[in-house]
């Protein structure tokens, strides 16, 4: 077996191959490790074949579908994976064959509806299901205390104690675990009642992930985030400097027109001098009164960049082919203490 942890952050994601076959499976990818998957498969000389998940995931973005699109592999999950983008659907003990090697999915409940373990040799890629001296939360959606209980005391603690564990969340660096070490030193798993196990994971308390709603939404509908719309946006945009916004500013010049996106509070609280203010919201809207000649040369600009980027990608799709973003925003320009003008 060939066998590549990644960490990104606290997440973990495997490549798993068959030398003999130069074939492997890439397991929860990050969608910021995508180059390094690559530069690891080729080093290998190995053909990514299947992209796998072993479950939503809730706490980032997933890197599955740039994956499945590098690697013309595609994407598995679970039956109940509620993604539209999922090519192939698994059901507990179906196998992957990666060559010679044999990744058979284990259907574990209770951190997500669609959690899977993948047993591969002597080794369990567990999700989140088991974690190193710990286990997945069950308060997030489809989590379910009762079906985790069951999950790891009916199925994965009864594998072979020498089994190593690779979970998908490490937090303190370590490389892996076994069965054996968790059924001793796992603090969760000390807790053998069903009732008391289930009163536990519903006193954990523990805080939401930072982007919880996005990830979902994203995960679950195969949407795009906040960031992928501000990425294919900026790539789509020049920007100017403020800097050279403050000459534009200065010399009042009749052939440029300074766009201000924001809300008209924040427009009449301050804004650079001679800039035309047009929100967001009325853009599409109000372009063709605002702007008649589609050649005019605009730069857009709100408090820190973004809202003002995407205006103008937006701008720019409508045919205004001379229109860049402002490279900072109005927080940037008071910092520098350039002019600022107040009122309608």
């Amino acid at each position: 077996m060939i066998f590549e942890q990644i960490a990104d952050g606290g997440c973990r994601s495997y490549i798993v191959g068959c030398a003999d076959a130069c074939v492997a499976a890439l397991i929860d990818p990050a969608q910021r490790q995508i180059d390094r998957y690559a530069a690891l498969a080729a080093k290998r000389g190995l053909r990514i074949a299947d992209i796998v998940e072993t479950h939503t995931h809730a706490d980032h973005f997933t890197g599955a579908r740039t994956a499945a699109e590098r690697f013309g592999a595609p994407i598995v999950m679970h039956r109940d994976a509620p993604a539209p983008f999922v090519d192939l659907r698994l059901d507990d003990g179906d196998s992957l064959r990666i060559g010679a090697l044999r990744m058979t999915a284990m259907h574990t409940p209770g951190h997500t509806a669609d959690s899977m373990s993948f047993l591969a040799g002597d080794r369990v890629f567990t999700g989140d299901t088991l974690l190193i001296k710990a286990t997945g939360r069950t308060d997030l959606p489809t989590g379910d205390p009762n079906a985790l209980y069951d999950s790891l005391f009916g199925r994965l603690l009864k594998l072979d104690p020498a089994t190593i564990v690779h979970p998908a969340h490490e937090y303190k660096g370590r490389e892996a675990t076994t069965i054996g070490k968790e059924l001793a030193e796992n603090p969760r798993l000390s807790v053998r009642d069903r009732g008391d196990f289930v009163a536990m994971m519903n006193r954990l308390n523990l805080s939401a992930p930072t982007h919880l709603t996005e990830a979902l939404r994203v995960n679950m509908t195969g949407g795009a985030s906040v960031a992928q719309l501000l990425s294919e946006a900026a790539a789509d945009v020049p920007f100017l400097s403020l800097d050279a916004l403050r000459q534009w500013s200065e010399e009042r010049r009749n052939d440029v027109v300074i766009l201000d996106v924001r809300e008209r509070d924040s427009f009449e609280d301050g804004h650079v001098p001679g800039a035309r203010h047009l929100p967001r919201g009325l853009l599409e809207l109000k372009v063709n009164e605002a702007f008649p000649d589609p050649t005019v040369r605009i730069v857009t600009y709100c408090d820190f960049g973004r809202i003002s980027t995407l205006a103008a990608a937006t701008l720019r799709r409508m045919g205004f082919q001379r229109v860049s973003a402002l490279d900072g925003g109005m927080i940037d320009w008071r910092e520098r203490g350039f002019d600022v003008e107040t009122g309608a």
